[in-house]
């Protein structure tokens, strides 16, 4: 029999290695951008063409590398930081792993020029797929300039698994983000296509902030510093009135490398508790300097998660740190956060009718074809033995501390509906009971409503009377830009003001919101269905709009509300079942009530 096991040629090795190292032009952007770092560069610069696909290109004024050390970055393994295994527990530079030019040379066209400062001449380098096409002395500045163009281009498959480019970009502004943060004393640019994007000048850490996040940073940040014999924790934590119903604002640092890590999201979490809103998120930008024995940053090819031999002792200094600073700053919250500010939690007090409550709740758009067949299965309260009132009072009644034993509207009652445990809807029909998830329910309706609007029904827009103004994330203004025209249908109107800032003029009519407030909570709730189901922007922003604003459990309706809600969800193309697959209602039949009853 044949041998049957073999070596793979490099280039496929250096392919598959490329599957971890390289993911999405992203990856690229935060390899090459590492590099110029640890060589020292005083000025790094990104470009970038069609959200990395077409071009990323980044050039530093770092130290540059010979002619040799330029061809030996594109073999596999091949690191200037690595000697033995114990330097692993000794890093305190950015890339490591000897796999980056490698893997991207696997997967694009790669050119590289540099050159050492003591060298009157530099290398080019051109390479497609690992093979080496060109390498020739070139005149070139003082550092290193390397473009990757087409990335993918000889794997389409993994080309085609790239998102859109307003969703690329916004990865590569993360990537950029992470490390302008972590290296304030860096000038760093980013230019997309024809537009410059940032032209970060070297700075303190709450200099790059503003800098980057725009200036209503400015007067909402609190330094945090605390040093123990094993971590110092030093950066900025944001006021609880900045906080945001967008996640994405919180970095955290480790000996100057950015790290996901749930445990100290939770320890700065915990040192704001009764600060923020519910659903709420601080902004802040920590970094924790630790010996490097004590930590293993090799567990993770992105290097975004690392193991701490003690994380307990970690967690307690960084709670500390985050506690005291907002203590020291008395950034007590300036907001009444016990409001209630639900959306539609007031319209029992805005003096609703009936008939505006269901027209504008629930649409005037909605087909109501399905209704005359739903309402068949109903009948009028005073004919269903469930819902009759015995004439003659009992000689004792007990009445214990209970929801049961609230007082339900006799109106409601004769009409066989009612709202049971600020949660439910429970109405007779003619087989038995139904009950029904009024957050279901009401999202339901919501999103056919919306889902219209988007399809060419403009949604009503009412005028602010204070227009306020927002400050987005560069990556959630671009988000919101991808956008704008379906936001516009839903009813907000909307103005830029400067970068990444919009003037909100107009909301959704009869949404009884803080407006900003809805903007946030919009992109944050569109991000979250995004990351979990791939839905065209239409269907998922009619998604996000319903869970925003939709009835939750605990508010309170009137009995004409409960009414709109129940022909609301009737009208619907699709009533049994919220937007995300929670049934809306339940029927029990009558013989299984009378079963309980030995009949």
């Amino acid at each position: 029999m044949p041998d049957i096991i073999h070596l793979l040629p490099d280039s496929i090795a250096n392919q598959i290695a490329a599957g971890e190292v390289v993911q999405r032009p992203a990856s690229a952007v935060k390899e090459l951008m590492e590099n110029s770092i640890d060589a020292g560069a005083t000025e790094v610069k990104l470009i970038v063409k069609d959200a990395g696909k077409v071009l990323i290109q980044v050039i530093d004024n770092g130290v540059g590398m010979s002619e040799t050390d330029a061809r030996m970055s594109l073999e596999r393994h091949a690191t200037s930081k690595i000697r033995t295994a114990e330097d692993l527990f000794k890093l305190r530079t950015m890339g490591f792993r000897g796999e980056a030019l490698a893997s991207i040379a696997a997967v694009a066209q790669v050119e590289i020029k540099t050159r050492q400062p003591q060298n009157e001449l530099g290398t080019l380098l051109v390479v497609e797929g690992s093979e080496i096409k060109k390498q020739e002395p070139v005149a070139c500045e003082k550092g290193t300039s390397i473009s990757i163009k087409n990335l993918f281009y000889n794997i389409p498959a993994r080309r085609n698994f790239l998102k859109s480019n307003p969703i690329e970009m916004r990865h590569i502004m993360d990537e950029f983000q992470r490390l302008a943060l972590a290296h304030p004393g860096i000038a760093f640019s980013l230019t997309q296509g024809d537009e410059l994007v940032y032209e970060l000048v070297p700075g303190k850490l709450s200099q790059r902030i503003v800098a980057l996040f725009g200036k209503g940073y400015q007067h909402q940040l609190a330094a945090v510093q605390e040093e123990t014999s094993l971590v110092k924790i030093t950066g900025y934590a944001g006021r609880p009135e900045s906080s945001r119903k967008t996640r994405g604002e919180q970095f955290i640092f480790v000996n100057q490398r950015y790290i996901r890590n749930n445990y100290l999201g939770h320890a700065i979490s915990n040192a704001y508790e009764g600060l923020l809103p519910e659903g709420n998120f601080p902004f802040y930008v920590l970094f924790i300097e630790i010996d490097p024995k004590h930590i293993d940053v090799n567990v993770h090819p992105t290097k975004t998660e690392i193991k701490f031999d003690d994380e307990r002792a970690v967690y307690g200094v960084v709670w500390s740190a985050v506690k005291q600073a907002l203590g020291v700053h008395h950034l007590a919250p300036a907001l009444d956060f016990k409001a209630d500010v639900n959306l539609h939690s007031k319209l029992s007090t805005q003096g609703f009718t009936k008939d505006t409550y269901y027209e504008e709740q629930f649409g005037s758009s909605l087909s109501r074809s399905n209704l005359q067949n739903w309402e068949k299965a109903f009948e009028e309260g005073s004919n269903s033995r469930l819902f009759q009132k015995e004439e003659v009072a009992p000689p004792m009644e007990l009445r214990f501390q209970s929801s049961m034993n609230l007082e339900v509207d006799s109106k409601e009652q004769e009409k066989g509906v009612f709202q049971l445990l600020n949660k439910y809807i429970v109405r007779a029909t003619r087989s038995g009971l139904m009950i029904i998830d009024q957050q279901a329910a009401h999202e339901r309706v919501l999103y056919e409503k919306y889902l219209g609007q988007l399809k060419g029904a403009a949604g009503n827009s009412q005028q602010s009377l204070f227009p306020q103004t927002v400050y987005f994330s560069p990556p959630d203004f671009a988000l919101l830009m991808e956008m704008e025209k379906e936001v516009i249908a839903l009813g907000f109107r909307l103005e830029v003001m400067g970068k990444n800032a919009l003037l909100i003029t107009g909301a959704p009519a009869q949404i009884q919101s803080n407006e900003k407030e809805l903007l946030e909570g919009l992109i944050e709730q569109f991000k979250k269905n995004q990351s979990e189901l791939q839905l065209p922007i239409g269907e998922n922003l009619a998604r996000a709009m319903a869970k925003r604003t939709s009835l939750k459990t605990g508010d309170r309706l009137r009995p004409e509300e409960v009414e709109g809600l129940v022909a609301g969800l009737f009208s619907c193309n699709n009533p049994n079942y919220s937007p995300d697959g929670r049934p809306t209602f339940f029927t029990f039949d009558s013989s299984k009530l009378e079963s309980y009853f030995n009949r």
